[in-house]
């Protein structure tokens, strides 16, 4: 294997895998906006700031 070869493979292997990481990251944080819901503060006519 050249090093042409081995420097492609070796950037196909790692943009493939930041992508994987990236995508499973997502679901995690999908599934524990699932589990944790945001919720919705009332305003009760207190001013901040």
């Amino acid at each position: 294997m050249d090093d042409l070869t081995f420097g492609i493979t070796l950037t196909v292997v790692g943009m493939g895998g930041t992508f994987l990481t990236l995508w499973i990251l997502s679901l995690l944080m999908n599934a524990l906006k699932k589990v944790y819901p945001i919720k919705q503060e009332q305003d009760s006519g207190s001013t901040k700031g």
